[in-house]
């Protein structure tokens, strides 16, 4: 049996699940969504992932049909439908139905889904030994244009990166902005350690602010790790002891060569590793449920 889905108010089986080729979400890229992990039958940090979504979705002026309380409980009920204990949840809002223009005023309703499923960005012998990435040319999308803080739809700018990235024989793109700052990679944030000081790059040189990123802030001040947003350049990176990525989906994994660079000793350091085992103890007791046994 396949996956049920949630599709504007009702659970549908996955081959049923489908939208218009009007939808704007479709055509345009317009609309708004969270990438949501499921542990052990919690799922983590839904409040968090759920004020982001409704504020990406208030600075594009698109209003999500139904409440936050109604949001949340879609998605237990989605989790919950497909009998999954750890998983991947993609909620999607589209800013609808309309016509061939761009106009959003011709959208009458959005389009709400919501996909319970399974992921895994890397395999394991990368969390053991380390990714290599690689500076793409694709600069990140300036602020000012596209405010990274909002998480829509529109990733041909990630995508671009990663097409770069996958030609070049490298697990990730690493993304500069027009300034030449470090701001992310092309899925994940990026973090490097410095004489004790874990540091990633503020969002305003076009990170976006990651659930996980923030998670690994508030941890790492309890590990003894000083913890904070500072600006980036290459050679910060090529220096640094350590490096390593964060994201929804791959969670905490270390980076051991970045442009031909060895990083540190050319292992996953003794920080990632600490913050790795502290975030996965912290995802096994911490979470919505799911079932209330």
């Amino acid at each position: 049996m396949g996956l049920l889905v949630y599709l504007d108010g009702r659970l549908v089986p996955e081959e049923e699940a489908k939208i218009s080729i009007f939808d704007h979400g479709l055509l345009y890229g317009d609309g708004v969504f969270e990438g949501i992990r499921l542990y052990s039958g919690r799922i983590f940090r839904l409040e968090q992932h759920l004020e982001r979504l409704y504020e990406s979705a208030a600075s594009i002026r698109l209003n999500i049909p139904m409440t936050r309380e109604e949001f949340k409980q879609a998605i237990i009920e989605t989790v919950r439908a497909n009998k999954l204990q750890d998983g991947y949840i993609r909620p999607v809002v589209t800013r609808g139905v309309g016509d061939l223009g761009l106009d959003p005023v011709r959208c009458p309703r959005p389009t709400v889904f919501i996909i319970a499923s399974t992921i895994q960005l890397y395999p394991e012998s990368l969390y053991e030994n380390g990714l290599r990435i690689g500076t793409v040319s694709t600069r990140k999308n300036a602020p000012d244009s596209l405010n990274p803080r909002i998480k829509s739809l529109n990733y041909l700018n990630n995508i671009l990166a990663k097409l770069e990235a996958n030609n070049a024989g490298f697990a990730e793109a690493l993304m500069l902005n027009h300034q030449g700052y470090v701001a992310e990679c092309a899925a994940d944030n990026i973090f490097a350690v410095r004489r004790g000081a874990v540091l990633t790059p503020p969002t305003y040189v076009g990170a976006l602010a990651g659930i996980t990123r923030q998670v690994v802030l508030e941890l790492a001040p309890g590990l003894g790790y000083q913890a904070t947003e500072a600006v980036l350049t290459l050679h910060d990176l090529y220096t640094a002891d350590e490096v390593f990525l964060t994201g929804t989906a791959a969670e905490i994994v270390p980076v051991v060569e970045i442009d031909g660079r060895t990083i540190g000793s050319g292992k996953p350091g003794p920080v990632t590793r600490r913050l790795r085992a502290a975030f996965r103890e912290l995802t096994q007791r911490e979470g919505t449920p799911v079932y209330s046994s």
